[in-house]
């Protein structure tokens, strides 16, 4: 386990099932392209990777190190961006051929312009990677010309990487160049050195003052005459298995020149301290991404200038994330006030010190200490204590965006207060614009800079012009910091709570907010709509009276069409809902969409009034208002007038038919029903083609079936989805109605067939147990002493049928008895 700190499984546990803080959202989003958000782009054929940006301080003029060129852009104009000098800056053959040779990639041996710095008001320095063989040069600020053409660039190892995609950082200070980069054509060197200097300095690479370390950025802090270098590297202060990366602050001092005999042309005032950001219960953001510094408000002590960096973990459950975390330079100062860390140089295990404090590490003026005390400062250069961020807690953390780069800038509201705009670049190629407020962080929008992934970006903020410049291989990107126009009203001027917007009720526009004093409406902290604007809130009736809503938009659909209502998102914090002023919307009619939109069959339940609205920080609006309508439909033709005159002739007066219940043999093709069925079927389907309603509670008509199965022209057919699918349950119509009539008129003809299939059975029954009638006559004619039934029979059958008495069914004798009976 670590000496001090971090117990990792514990906090690897709580992280997992600690709740998770609200995601944050951008209000509104502009795409590339969107008119709400115009963006000025530069891009010349020829030149790519303009990803090193510096501004002029006029802020006129911005400089552009890119690809084998150095460029002089135009900045001044809001509409357009020019070019006014180029500088070709580009490796030689025999340079690219040896490059190859070393096994690098053709591409990445062009020569990547990296440091790109004032040196005064008439020279610039700039360094190169030049085919893996690092050069700088001096060049002038109005021409971009080199300064002395006749000699030849001179080395930048230690200046500038090898490695276009190796970050490092530099900053000119006095004429003096400070950089921290790699030093070697591996990258195993790293050093944070000074050039162009009477007296160069660099780290004592033999000491383990750096351990394996990623430089991100450098600031320079005036009141202190120190450089603070931010960088990440392997923390061996912890006993991990694996490696753990710890975000680090090292400073130095200007003045420094280096020991007499220790420490001679190295550092003497080099110290290092841990910047935690990390939230209670949660693993660290540990990996910095990005740092900038905001100094204090005007009147405020230097303690309070801030550090804004991005975090992001190295551990695979915080992947996908990001963290902000703000730094106090006081908090910084303190770290390094207090005790440090000692190194054993024979079993490299670090320990809190425990001999008397000879010296303080990292207090300006040690180069004229003695060699004692220079070696207490060799060795003791880790401070104890970490960094705390602000309020010991994080600024923002985005859960589902990953940001790589980030500006700030402080801004003076109409409230005469002052809030702190963060711009943030996403790896997805959007530019974040939040504004810190007491509650948290809220995101007022998010604007597409770029489409695809970009390996290396760089972002510069112009307050004097208030655009943010991106420069990356796509080419360079201006960004004004606010676009007041696109909120069309007082309440969304409100519920946006931009510092840089506010209300003016004079023009009944959102305009930005001045230096100058004005009487603007604004709530950066709340929203509260009611109270900027003078409105109250309005009653349900008040609300969907004529006076309260417009026309809307009509819509003239058909019956069984489906309908799809729009609803425009006026905000991602919105809850936007639908009503109807008559009636409610019934869930078994009506399909709420993903996308806030409605959809639903048109039948005479669903025609009327739509209005679409949104719910935002306690305050409703209305974004759209539908009237949906049956379509009227189109005046015949003559032919077709006169063949419907002659049909409602015949539904005037119609021919007698025969009883309704009786059905008949369907033609071929026919609809198989009765006279009169078939003209009520095609009377409904009459009066569906001339768009008459249906009355509320009668079922609907079937469509009758012609040639084929399919039915008529003029009957709808079925209806499906706008991509061809078929409905939802919800959405299909019904058919129970119908449903159920069929099936009672089946079950009656069932019914009757059963009853006559019954009655022939027991009729043959009775017949075959009854006595035959041939054998009665035979015994009547014997008795009466007439012969047998022979030749003469049928004289007998003859008489009979021809209408003699009809004998019984049953022999009688004379006495009246049966024969053979006992008398």
């Amino acid at each position: 386990m670590a000496q001090q700190g971090i117990p990792l499984l514990p906090m690897v546990v709580l992280a997992m099932l600690s709740q998770c803080s609200a995601w944050l959202t951008p209000r509104i989003s502009f795409p590339q392209g969107s008119p709400g958000r115009p963006l000025v782009r530069f891009h010349r054929p020829g030149v790519s990777n303009t990803t090193m940006l510096l501004l002029s301080r006029d802020g006129d003029t911005l400089f552009v190190g890119a690809r084998d060129a150095v460029l002089s852009l135009d900045v001044s104009q809001k509409e357009a961006i020019g070019i006014r000098s180029k500088l070709d800056w580009s490796p030689s053959e025999k340079d690219l051929q040896q490059c190859s040779m070393k096994g690098k990639e053709m591409t990445d041996c062009p020569n990547f312009i990296r440091v790109l710095q004032f040196l005064n008001t008439t020279h610039m320095y700039a360094c190169g990677t030049y085919a893996f063989s690092p050069r700088c040069t001096y060049m002038l600020t109005e021409t971009l010309l080199m300064a002395s053409q006749s000699s030849r660039p001179e080395e930048g190892r230690g200046r500038c990487p090898y490695d276009p995609y190796q970050r490092s950082t530099a900053i000119t200070v006095d004429g003096e160049l400070y950089t921290a980069t790699v030093a070697d054509y591996r990258g195993n060197r790293p050093v944070i050195s000074r050039h162009l200097s009477p007296v160069d300095l660099k780290l004592d690479d033999t000491l383990g003052w750096l351990e394996d370390p990623t430089f991100i950025s450098s600031s320079f802090i005036p009141s202190e005459e120190k450089i603070y270098f931010f960088f990440s590297e392997v923390g061996r202060e912890y006993d991990f298995i694996d490696k753990f990366i710890v975000s680090r602050v090292a400073q130095i001092c200007t003045s420094d020149v280096g020991g007499q005999r220790t420490l001679q042309r190295r550092w003497t005032t080099f110290a290092k301290a841990q910047l935690l950001c990390q939230a209670s219960s949660e693993l660290p953001y540990n990996v910095v991404q990005d740092i900038i510094d905001l100094p204090p408000p005007e009147g405020a002590p230097a303690d309070d200038t801030l550090f804004y960096g991005i975090f992001t973990s190295q551990w695979s459950v915080n992947s996908g994330q990001s963290a902000v975390c703000a730094f106090r330079l006081g908090d910084i100062k303190a770290a390094f006030s207090r005790n440090y860390k000692v190194l054993n140089r024979d079993t490299l295990r670090w320990s809190t010190r425990v001999q008397e404090k000879i010296a303080n590490p990292g207090e300006c003026g040690l180069h004229n200490a003695s060699d004692n005390t220079l070696r207490f400062v060799k060795d003791n250069f880790l401070a104890d204590d970490s960094v705390q961020p602000v309020g010991r807690s994080l600024t923002m953390v985005s859960h589902d965006q990953k940001y790589s780069h980030l500006v700030a800038q402080r801004v003076r509201a109409a409230n005469h207060r002052d809030y702190t705009i963060l711009f943030l670049l996403t790896d997805s190629g959007y530019l974040h614009k939040a504004v810190l407020l007491e509650k948290g962080a809220h995101i007022i929008e998010e604007v597409q800079v770029f489409q695809q992934h970009q390996a290396i970006v760089s972002m510069q903020l112009s307050v004097s012009k208030g655009v943010v410049f991106v420069g990356s291989s796509e080419g360079v990107v201006r960004v004004p910091v606010a676009s007041c126009s696109v909120y069309s009203s007082c309440a969304q001027c409100v519920l946006a709570r931009d510092p840089f917007c506010g209300w003016a009720p004079e023009r009944t526009a959102c305009v930005e907010v001045s230096p100058v004093p004005a009487s603007l409406g604004q709530d950066v902290d709340a929203g509260n709509v009611e109270e900027v604007c003078s409105t109250a809130p309005l009653s349900p009736r008040a609300r969907f009276g004529p006076n309260s809503l417009t026309t809307g938009e009509t819509l003239s659909v058909s019956l069984n069409q489906v309908v799809r209502l729009q609803c425009p998102g006026a905000s991602r914090h919105a809850q936007r809902l639908w009503e109807r002023p008559d009636s409610r919307i019934s869930p078994d009619l009506c399909l709420h969409m993903e996308d806030g939109g409605l959809r639903f069959v048109a039948t005479p339940a669903t025609l009327g009034q739509y209005l679409c609205l949104s719910t935002e920080l306690g305050h409703r609006q209305v974004l759209a208002v539908y009237n949906v309508e049956q379509r009227t439909p189109a005046p015949a033709p003559p032919a077709a007038a006169a063949a419907n005159a002659t049909t409602a002739r015949a539904h005037a007066h119609p021919a007698p038919t025969p009883t309704p219940t009786a059905w008949t043999t369907a033609p071929p093709g026919g609809p198989g029903l009765a006279t009169t069925t078939g003209a009520k079927v095609r009377g409904e389907v009459k009066r569906h083609a001339a768009g008459a309603a249906v009355p509320s509670g009668a079922p609907e008509p079937r469509p009758p079936t012609g040639a084929g199965g399919v039915a008529p022209s003029g009957w709808p057919r079925d209806v499906g989805s706008k991509d061809g699918g078929r409905l939802p349950l919800a959405l299909r119509p019904s058919y129970l109605r119908e449903l159920v009539a069929v099936s009672t008129l089946l079950a009656l003809c069932l019914s009757a067939l059963l009853a006559v299939a019954l009655g022939a059975v027991r009729q043959r029954c009775r017949k075959r147990t009854a006595p035959q009638a041939a054998d009665g006559g035979a015994e009547r004619e014997a008795l009466r002493g007439e012969p047998p039934a022979g030749a003469d029979g049928q004289r007998a059958n003859g008489r009979g049928a021809r209408g003699g008495r009809p004998h019984s069914a049953t022999p009688k004798a004379a006495n009246g008895h049966l024969p053979n009976t006992p008398l």
